[in-house]
């Protein structure tokens, strides 16, 4: 399933009343006709010392997960949580959000996107590809 068919699916499954509203699904049009296809994303082997010095680590999967492995100091905020904790967020500066494969943390970096902060890029492949691809780890 692509990356988009499944943003689509999960906003479906959101809300029947969210989906009805006109000014959200204008919203969401507008920013998929907008972004190009590598906004949003970021590959394991772009991790160079210097941008992951730079950047925020989110860790979208739930805290059992994390407890067990995470990348060095990443946060951990689940992905369902996005939206009500996106001020936990910085506004400025790389937000990576990942997940174990980078399905959950693409739909809560497209949710975070649509919020405004388009800072927040997905990690692609997510921790599994961090930890067989990524340039630099600490």
């Amino acid at each position: 399933m692509t990356l988009v068919k499944s943003l689509m699916m999960s906003l479906c499954l959101v809300s029947p009343a969210l989906a009805a509203d006109e000014t959200v699904t204008e919203a969401v049009i507008d920013y998929m006709d907008f972004a190009t296809y590598e906004s949003g994303i970021i590959l394991p082997a772009q991790l160079s010392k210097d941008v992951f010095q730079a950047a925020t680590f989110v860790d979208v999967r739930d805290a059992e997960q994390y407890a067990k492995s995470h990348i060095p100091s990443a946060i951990n905020i689940e992905w369902r949580e996005i939206p009500g904790r996106i001020d936990e967020l910085p506004e400025t500066g790389l937000v990576i959000l990942y997940c174990n494969t980078g399905t959950l943390s693409a739909q809560a970096t497209f949710a975070a996107r649509l919020l405004g902060h388009e800072n927040v890029v997905v990690l692609q492949t997510g921790i599994t590809g961090w930890t067989e691809t990524a340039e630099y780890k600490p």
